[in-house]
């Protein structure tokens, strides 16, 4: 008997492969209907394999790989499941091959000189309003005024910040202006932001500030139908912002402007802070709620209005007639709020429901999801890398994942309940969304920006009605006002909803903990949170919770890469030290604010501490002891006789004379001048010191720089 069971379960355990296997493909044959959610999951990987490569491949890879993956597809006519696996490798290809195609697209000059005195005149496309001036983006550039002649590259567009004075200008003038232009800057953290390739898929080849007022004249020039259509468009953003933030006034104006044209820079730094760490700074980025909802106010509005003329409510088509308009609505808002990835794929969606509409089909689905996200990542695979992306497709495609079990129900519901328990349920469904918005984006929030919002549900819970109930009507009124002169009527109500969500979000980031600085997850472990979301999203029998052990396992690698102990800015203006206590000492608490927001929240510090507080400093630097080494930061040249004997880790914002070969490491103004920002890694063991800077000395992609060689800046300053 005891031989017969052993025999029996011997044969069990040698047969659980193949049943195991056929019942994983049972599970997945079952979902076959799910299996194009999984397109553009190929279409991202393709794309992001592209971006991964440390050199950029030869221009006919991506057209090979998309031949390779046809000539595949069409050789395999038998087996599911191979046929299945090269529909997606095909989709791979096709991203991979529209990522290397845009590159190649967008290819622009960019400004090779590390900084540039220069008079610039160009056509002015965009204009950001901002207190501390303008920022304009300028085409059709000339460079002229320069003490070394023109240089070698003229970029087609560059982005400068004016004075405050040049506030009237307007998208299609003509501008000149004396300035200081420089390169599009690097990223200032190892695996930062890399502002470089933002500005390579915008044309944008160089950046600066004016250095007097601009000369400022309206174009005269006939540019065409196209160029005369989008100068409009930005003027009349332009115009819509200033009569709206003019109208308000205060932090209110500049919020409300926002929400009508995505242009922020009347919004004060403190209103930035609060939203972003009650968890409310999703409202001040044009998304899906907002453009949903200006749909949904106009088709309600133009539906419920010709409802009221009896004719039309019993012999016209209402609900289509209303569908048009709403969709023409969105088209407007779309190009008002300038077109940015999270208002491309909102118009997407919004664009396909109401589309359905016409031809009498309903329901909001996660393929509608699906083809917004193609549609994007082929138009503009670049966008993929953006954090707008990430964090609102993580949140639509959750929240459509967690409806579509409990939407009905939600509906049953309230088709049945007085408007008393309407009301409650409405609350109860904001805050299941607010919950289920928040753990989406959460990862994408921790690994970007450090930051973790933990009373967020209870700001989007008092905030998300106020937006939706109050501000963004008031919104839309306002703009139909606008042409007649009479949007004065409603901005007091708009500003006063504004206000309301701005006190929320101040009230509820004044309390303890609501906002959390926490080390970032590894690269590796965002891809398994990624992979672990979708496959819990994108399935809907049992085995998508598989998802969630991967979702774990990513986030367990947070705070598993030690962070740098030394940093330096990109011009040497910036220095921070990390003491062995864990505290981070900064030389300049006033300075680079942008560069040192990144920092702090790299480094994982609620506060920079000044330099003297943990080192010992006088009028020729500061020096002290990490991991048991010697450092030195001279801020005099006079210091560096003492501190080249003695420091093993020597920085200085001034050149180092090349006399100096005591230090191991030496770091000055023109290593940075060259190479970029500096990241220096100690350790304890006598390992040797790591030392990352910006910029490869042999690097893969065209939007990387090369280091500057001693020929190309022999005449701005003396070696090393």
């Amino acid at each position: 008997m005891l031989q017969a069971l052993t025999f029996a379960t011997s044969v069990a355990f040698l047969r659980s492969p193949s049943v195991l296997r056929d019942g994983l493909w049972s599970a997945f044959h079952a979902e076959r209907e799910r299996w194009v959610l999984w397109l553009p999951v190929a279409l991202g990987i393709g794309i992001s394999i592209y971006f991964g490569l440390p050199e950029e491949p030869v221009w006919f890879t991506g057209a090979v790989l998309l031949g390779i993956s046809c000539a595949g597809l069409i050789a395999v006519r038998r087996g599911a499941s191979l046929r299945l696996l090269m529909v997606l490798a095909l989709f791979a290809a096709t991203g991979f091959a529209a990522a290397q195609w845009r590159t190649v697209s967008v290819a622009a000059p960019v400004l090779a000189d590390a900084q540039l005195n220069a008079v610039v005149a160009g056509r002015v496309v965009s204009v950001e309003p901002a207190a501390r001036g303008p920022r304009v983006v300028l085409d059709q550039v000339s460079i002229t005024g320069t003490d070394t002649g023109p240089p070698a590259r003229i970029p087609d567009r560059l982005r400068l910040r004016l004075r405050a004075t040049d506030a009237g200008v307007r998208p299609g003038d003509r501008l000149r202006v004396r300035a200081r232009l420089s390169p599009p800057p690097d990223a200032s953290f190892p695996g930062g932001y890399n502002f470089s390739r933002a500005a390579w898929f915008a044309r944008i080849g160089a950046v600066g500030f004016a250095l007097a007022p601009a000369d400022i004249s309206p174009d005269t020039r006939d540019g065409g139908a196209i160029t005369r259509f989008r100068s409009a468009i930005e003027r009349a953003r332009v115009d819509i912002a200033t009569r709206i933030a003019d109208g308000i006034g205060g932090p209110a104006g500049g919020v409300a402007a926002a929400l009508a044209t995505g242009q922020r820079g009347e919004i004060p730094e403190h209103v930035h802070d609060d939203m972003r760490d009650s968890g409310l700074a999703h409202l001040l980025a044009i998304s899906g709620l907002h453009l949903g909802l200006v749909a949904g106010f106009v088709f309600a509005l133009v539906r419920g209005g010709f409802a009221l003329w009896p004719r039309a409510a019993l012999g016209w088509p209402l609900k289509k007639i209303a569908a048009v308009t709403a969709l023409g609505a969105a088209a407007i808002y779309l190009m008002l709020a300038g077109a940015t990835i999270p208002t491309q794929r909102a118009f997407a969606m919004t664009a396909i429901v109401l589309v359905a509409i016409l031809i009498n089909r309903t329901g909001i689905s996660l393929r509608l999801v699906a083809w917004a996200a193609m549609i994007i990542l082929v138009l503009r695979p670049e966008a993929l890398l953006s954090v707008s992306f990430q964090m609102s497709f993580a949140a639509v495609i959750a929240l459509v994942a967690a409806y579509e079990g409990l939407g009905g129900r939600f509906r049953r519901a309230a088709a049945t309940s007085p408007w008393a328990r309407r009301v409650w349920m409405y609350f109860a469904a904001v805050a299941f969304s607010s919950l289920v918005a928040s753990l989406a984006t959460a990862p994408f929030a921790v690994f970007h920006f450090n930051r973790f919002a933990p009373m967020g549900l209870a700001a989007n819970l008092l905030a998300v009605p106020i937006t939706a109930l109050w501000v963004m009507p008031m919104e839309v009124l306002a703009l139909l006002l606008m042409p007649l002169g009479l949007e004065g009527l409603v901005l007091p109500a708009l500003g006063w909803g504004v206000e309301t969500v701005l006190w929320v979000a101040r009230t509820v980031a004044s309390w303890p903990g609501a906002a959390i600085t926490v080390a970032q997850p590894s690269v590796a472990g965002m891809i398994a949170v990624a992979a672990g979301g979708l496959w819990l999203c994108l399935w809907r029998r049992r085995w998508r919770y598989a998802g969630v052990p991967l979702v774990i396992l990513g986030l367990a690698t947070a705070g598993h890469e030690d962070p740098p102990d030394i940093l330096i800015s990109g011009n040497a203006g910036l220095i921070a030290v990390r003491a062995d206590t864990g505290a981070a000492h900064l030389s300049n608490l006033q300075a680079s604010p942008f560069v040192r927001d990144i920092w702090q929240r790299r480094l994982g510090v609620v506060a920079f501490l000044p330099f003297d507080a943990g080192l010992s400093c006088d009028a020729l630097g500061c020096t002290g002891t990490v991991r048991g080494r010697a450092i030195a930061v001279v801020a005099n040249a006079h210091g560096f006789e003492e501190e080249c004997r003695r420091a093993v880790i020597l920085i200085s914002g001034e050149p180092i004379p090349r006399s100096c070969t005591g230090p191991a490491v030496a770091i000055g103004r023109f290593d940075v001048w060259r190479s970029g920002a500096h990241a220096v890694w100690l350790s304890d063991d006598g390992q040797p010191v790591r030392v990352w800077h910006a910029r490869e000395r042999n690097p893969g992609r065209p939007w990387m720089r090369a280091p500057l060689t001693p020929s190309r800046r022999a005449a701005s300053g003396p070696d090393n």
